[in-house]
């Protein structure tokens, strides 16, 4: 898995090979949220520009289950098992807006 090449601690990192976490949380998955959702245009519209920034880049990152390419993802903020947060990404490539995420964690008081 990529998360053992990475410079991260693993021991913060949260890996769900099995993809439970994606069909509990209803994720979209399938070719046309990958390649043909309108969310996905803005990435398909910067490939020449994302090719020549990944010319170097050696790290191997293909999963052993190829189909798992077609899984979207989320963003999800929670505070212990409170739900603060959740988006469903729509596509390749769309991502919930940082500052969304920002505003709701900062709000949150510390306990």
């Amino acid at each position: 898995m990529l998360y053992g090449q990475l410079p991260f601690p693993l021991d913060c990192f949260y890996a769900d090979p099995d993809g439970k976490a994606y069909d509990v949380l209803g994720l979209y998955y399938g070719i046309g949220r990958t390649l043909f959702s309108p969310a996905s245009a803005k990435v398909f519209s910067r490939f020449e520009a994302q090719q020549k920034a990944m010319k170097n880049h050696t790290t191997e990152a293909t999963p052993d289950d190829k189909s798992s390419v077609l899984q979207q993802g989320g963003m999800f903020v929670f505070k212990g098992k409170q739900l603060l947060y959740a988006r469903k990404d729509e596509g390749t490539g769309d991502h919930a807006p940082l500052d969304d995420v920002f505003d709701v964690r900062c709000k949150v008081p510390v306990a």
